[in-house]
């Protein structure tokens, strides 16, 4: 072999060793670059994650701890948790002495609001439960609609939440107006959404959304207020600005979790391939997703029904019948005569009958003749607040609208 051959062997040899030795180098990060050491803990530390099915034992070996060490501090466990049950995916920092890398300090991150933190004290080791302190302030956030309200949530409070709070804070907005918009399918390009709400950050910066107080969704024009207030009873309820609550007889959405693939009118039968006039909603949701009825009312109707496949029909006290179809199943105890409540869970997405996917085929009837569920569940405002719980709401109400009127961001 020639000398530039040797070398270059060599240079290989050297360079797979190099790569071989940093794969299994444990991964430590530099003080105050992790969440744990925004917990206090401010030496060296490595964050590392529970494998799954990986002992508490194997994962602080792979974090530079003896087996000695390992099992004392294991055994300081005992009567907080049970390291065989702790779940895979749990975060653990490991912290240690800076100058010999010795382990000192582990924190197994419970949940978002409990750690347990192991130390060692002298050859002993010590475990306590403690909470993870959380910090409240009030945030103003707007957005635009461009195709759905998460993407003007999304756009809005980018720069103050995380991406799971963001989601929540529109599923939560969603549920406050579910008796007067489909969040689905009413919203349209240009309405644009402001919400006060309450955030709370811990020192990992991990954010979650508390109480909305008041929110304004416009649509063409008009403005939609929520304001939140909450009875002498201590019992909370959102009204419009003229004091009238949200609630309705009706449900605007069978579903909780809403995509809708395609509305009233006339379209092409996914099926049959022919042009008829669709006489109802069609909401796009996986298999199993639950369908909740929109009001109070009776079973009439649960069985197979030609191209609805599954369907549930339901009367209600004002002469209407909501139309489930292409089911999954039913609720078990969902029969003809069963009475069920508005909101009720009563059967679940399929694709039964003419469907070429999972979906739920939504309808409304009024007087036996089907109506586009759009206009026939668009109901009035709600009961209004009267005397001294008017006067009361009147105050709140200010209050919360000069709070709306103000930019993005965090309430100084």
């Amino acid at each position: 072999m020639t000398r530039v051959a040797w070398r270059a062997a060599i240079l290989v040899v050297v360079v797979a060793g190099a790569a071989l030795a940093l794969k299994y180098l444990p991964r430590l990060e530099r003080p105050g670059r992790t969440p744990a050491g925004r917990l206090g803990l401010d030496r060296w530390h490595a964050s590392d994650t529970l494998g799954r099915g990986e002992s508490l034992a194997a994962l602080l070996g792979r974090r530079g701890m003896e087996a000695a060490d390992a099992a004392a501090a294991i055994q300081s466990l005992d009567g907080l948790i049970d390291d065989r049950r702790i779940p895979a995916g749990m975060p653990v920092e490991v912290h240690g002495d800076s100058t010999n890398r010795r382990p000192t300090d582990v924190a197994l991150l419970l949940s978002e609001d409990k750690l347990l933190r192991l130390r060692r004290q002298g050859d002993r080791w010590t475990a306590v439960e403690e909470t993870i302190p959380w910090v409240t302030d009030t945030l103003v956030v707007r957005g635009v609609v461009t195709s759905t309200l998460y993407d003007a949530l999304e756009e809005g409070s980018a720069p103050f939440l995380s991406k799971g709070a963001r989601s929540e804070l529109a599923w939560e907005l969603a549920d406050i107006y579910e008796y007067r918009v489909d969040m689905s399918r009413d919203l349209q390009q240009g309405d644009s959404v402001r919400v006060v709400f309450e955030r709370s950050t811990n020192p990992s910066q991990v954010n979650r959304i508390g109480r909305i107080l008041a929110a304004g969704l416009e649509r063409g024009g008009q403005e939609l207020q929520a304001i939140r207030f909450v009875h002498a009873d201590g019992k909370a309820e959102f009204f419009d600005a003229s004091g009238k609550s949200l609630r309705a007889a009706f449900l605007r959405a069978p579903l909780s979790f809403r995509r809708i693939s395609s509305v009233f009118g006339r379209r092409k039968h996914p099926v049959l391939g022919i042009w008829r006039a669709h006489r109802g909603t069609d909401y796009a949701a996986a298999s199993g997703t639950p369908v909740r009825t929109i009001g109070d009312g009776v079973v009439i109707f649960a069985g197979h029904k030609g191209g609805y496949g599954n369907v549930l029909e339901i009367r209600h006290r004002n002469g209407f019948v909501s139309r489930y179809g292409h089911l999954r199943g039913f609720v078990k105890r969902i029969r003809r005569g069963h009475p069920v409540t508005q909101g009720e869970t009563v059967a679940y997405v399929g694709a039964t009958g003419l469907a070429t996917g999972p979906h739920l085929h939504f309808e409304v009837l009024v007087n036996g003749v089907q109506r586009d569920p759009r206009n026939a569940l668009r109901q009035s405002a709600g009961v209004a607040l009267t005397g001294k719980e008017r006067t009361r709401f009147d105050d709140v109400g200010r209050g919360a609208l000069a709070v709306l009127a103000k930019p993005s961001g965090p309430l100084r």
